[in-house]
């Protein structure tokens, strides 16, 4: 028997020999991380000897030794396991200062060969030469680079065939050298048609640089063909998100005809991208056929409109209201009818060239086949207090939609904001419902004064003077708006301003105080053409339409007809009652026919549309 007793349960046996073989193991683990810490203690320290040794070697003119040196490093970390980082950022921050010393002696010797005209001394070359791919790299790299700076002008050929002559024919680079310096004729052929590509590429006309780039590569192979190509693809990449952003724009806003061109191009450049497609189908869609046009242009033009009739016929001294101004209903029926009467909305500026500051030129005009041109000016838009309580707008705004209303007071006393109630509401209201009464999203011109306010705002201090008297000659309570408030006017008169510009409109003068201008000498031209460029353009932008109030116009020859030109205006309008353009020295002027009660009842505007039928009958005086 057993010579040992045990008093209690008997120990269990296996459990004995798990705990042993855990021992074993765990003392195992800590021999071998011991011994895996210590090699990589050790290695680590003669890692980082290596950098020193490197850098004697430099010092020394031990080139080739120290290539060795960045060889083997460079040897580990190629040869590495890809899932053992243990090392691997050590021996990396070797590799990559080793780098960085040689890299840095290149770029000296480079600025030097540069900028200096250096020949390189003796250890200079044994350095670029003898520090193999190290160097060789660095070398071939700035060659590629400084053809594509004579390609792009930054160099010239003298000084790029010196730095090929020093360089080119190390054992390390010739290879490479060789060629480039044979297309040096090359890319001097295409220096200027790569530059031209560059300009495009840089000031974003994006389709342009396309064509210069594809036309290089048709014609070109080797380092020219590649730097095309290259750029090719850096353009397509950079171009089509705001181009397609833009034709979203160009479509919302009617602009069908250039949008369709625009993606026409697209379509060529990217052939497989079913958005372009589908923006181009939505285009096309709604275009048509567009023919050269050198017929009449009919030009209408309307003051703000009455949007309260009933206030507007009862109020006493209505007398100008009615002679001198059209009810929104008259100018809706007027618009059914004049798209009923195939007339389309053109941007006047399609007819001519502005690009010389000296000469106007007729252009191609062109409008869709069987449709009549038609220009709609709304004039004198500063909302003058002797307006007040007529039924006519005080000011125009911004809706929540982003959208130009107009604001009145209705004969019941409430403030009224709607699109119904000015020109521009409605018309834009219109185009939205007939895409094609507009063509490429042309609205009309909105020709503002300065005088008083600016679409029914104070813009500017000197315009506090004016209001006040108007509003004095009325009976009304003087204003003394502070500088903020001039500020905040101005910020959402810009808005609108804009808002417009977006939306088709253009933007034009009628003179910053609505002054008879032929009645004027040159002195009160000066200064009114000057206070509205201070005060008004600031907000429209650059003009170059003016509208003559009254039709009181100054002959092209005339001295102060020539100084309106020169700042800026070469497209005039008179006032006539039928339609009639001329081209003359840098200009183009346009009569334009006066819609209002007065022209209603005596005016003919048969084939135009229907004056007895768009005649409101809340008019006091009769349709005659």
């Amino acid at each position: 028997m057993p010579g040992e007793y045990y008093f209690g349960d008997r120990p269990d046996e296996s459990g004995s020999l798990i705990r042993k073989i855990l021992i074993w193991i765990c003392t195992a683990a800590l021999i071998a991380a011991a011994a895996v810490f210590g090699w990589l203690y050790v290695y680590n320290r003669q890692l980082s000897s290596v950098l020193p040794s490197f850098e004697n070697a430099l010092e020394n003119h031990e080139y080739t030794k120290a290539l060795t040196m960045y060889r083997d490093i460079q040897a580990e970390v190629l040869g590495r396991d890809p899932d053992d980082t243990k090392t691997d950022p050590k021996e990396k921050e070797v590799l990559a200062e080793m780098e960085s010393i040689v890299y840095a002696r290149v770029d000296s010797i480079e600025a030097s060969i540069r900028n200096d005209r250096y020949t390189p001394a003796a250890d200079d070359r044994a350095f670029l030469e003898q520090m193999g791919e190290l160097t060789g790299a660095r070398l071939s790299l700035w060659l590629e680079s400084l053809c594509g700076e004579f390609l792009l002008g930054t160099i010239e050929k003298p000084a790029l065939e010196f730095i090929f002559g020093q360089v080119g024919d190390y054992t390390n680079i010739v290879s490479s050298a060789a060629p480039l310096k044979k297309e040096l004729d090359s890319i001097e052929i295409y220096r200027g048609d790569v530059q031209t590509a560059e300009q495009y590429f840089a000031s974003k006309s994006y389709i342009e640089a396309v064509d210069k780039y594809e036309d290089i590569i048709s014609h070109t192979t080797g380092f020219v063909n590649k730097y095309a190509s290259a750029r090719l693809s850096d353009c397509e990449k950079e171009m089509y998100d705001p181009i397609m952003a833009q034709c979203d724009e160009l479509l919302l806003s009617y602009q069908y005809y250039t949008a369709e061109n625009i993606l026409s191009d697209l379509a060529r450049i990217f052939p497989d991208d079913q958005k372009v497609q589908a923006k181009l189908l939505e285009a096309t869609s709604n275009t048509s056929i567009v023919v050269n046009y050198t017929d009449k242009v009919e030009v209408l033009c309307v003051k703000p409109l009455i949007a309260d009739a009933d206030l507007a016929f009862r109020a006493e001294n209505n007398g100008n209201t009615d002679s001198l101004m059209l009810t929104t209903s008259e100018f809706k029926a007027i618009l059914e009818q004049l798209y009923t009467n195939n007339y389309i909305l053109v941007d006047i500026h399609n007819m001519v060239d502005l690009s010389s500051e000296s000469n106007v030129s007729q252009l191609a005009f062109k409008i869709p086949e069987g449709k009549k041109p038609l220009v709609i000016i709304l004039e004198n838009v500063n909302y003058s207090a002797y307006q007040t309580g007529l039924g006519i707008s005080s000011k125009l705004v911004l809706n929540d939609q982003n959208q130009v209303c107009a604001e009145y007071v209705n004969a019941s006393g409430q403030t009224v904001t709607s699109r119904d109630a000015e020109a521009i509401g409605i018309l834009d209201a219109f185009v939205d419902q007939h895409p094609d009464f507009s063509f490429n999203g042309a609205k009309g011109i909105v020709a503002f004064t300065g005088y008083e306010t600016v679409m029914g705002y104070i813009t500017n201090a000197d315009q506090v003077d004016d209001r006040n008297a108007a509003l004095s000659a009325m009976g009304a309570v003087s204003i003394s708006p502070t500088e903020a408030e001039i500020s905040s006017n101005r910020e959402a008169v810009a808005a609108i301003m804009d808002r417009l510009k977006e939306t088709g409109w253009s933007l034009a003068s009628s003179t910053y105080g609505f002054i008879n201008a032929n009645d004027c000498d040159m002195d009160t031209i000066q200064n009114d053409t000057n206070k509205w460029i201070d005060q008004v353009s600031s907000l429209t932008g650059k003009a170059d339409i003016l509208v003559y109030p009254n039709g009181n116009f100054i002959k092209g020859a005339d001295p102060r007809a020539v100084f309106l030109k020169e700042n800026g205006f070469r497209i005039f309008f008179g006032v006539g009652p039928t339609p009639y353009y001329t081209f003359g020295n840098n200009y183009l002027y346009l009569d334009r026919t006066m819609l209002n009660g007065d022209t209603l009842r005596s005016l003919s505007f048969e084939g135009i549309f229907d004056a007895r039928e768009v005649y409101d009958t809340k008019r006091t005086k009769p349709f005659s």
